[in-house]
């Protein structure tokens, strides 16, 4: 299951679990579309996977499946 990570490793902007500005690679590393797009071109700074949209997770299914609260801040890794 997806962790649906709270924010922008890059920004640290909140991206809550129904975000559509959220942007994850295969590893889950999450990023908000701004930065996806202008600072890294769609390539996952970590790992050099697409960026792509995160799924949204149904509002009645939060509950028992709760979004990660372990934020990831590393804008090191998000120089232009």
């Amino acid at each position: 299951m997806l962790q649906l990570r709270p924010g922008c490793e890059c920004c640290d902007k909140d991206l809550p679990p129904g975000s559509a500005d959220a942007r994850i690679c295969s590893f889950e590393c999450t990023f908000c579309s701004n930065c996806a797009d202008e600072r890294l071109k769609g390539i996952c700074p970590n790992c050099g996977g697409e960026l792509v949209a995160r799924p949204r997770r149904p509002a009645n299914k939060l509950a028992n499946n709760p979004p990660s609260t372990e934020r990831v801040f590393k804008p090191e890794g998000c120089a232009a």
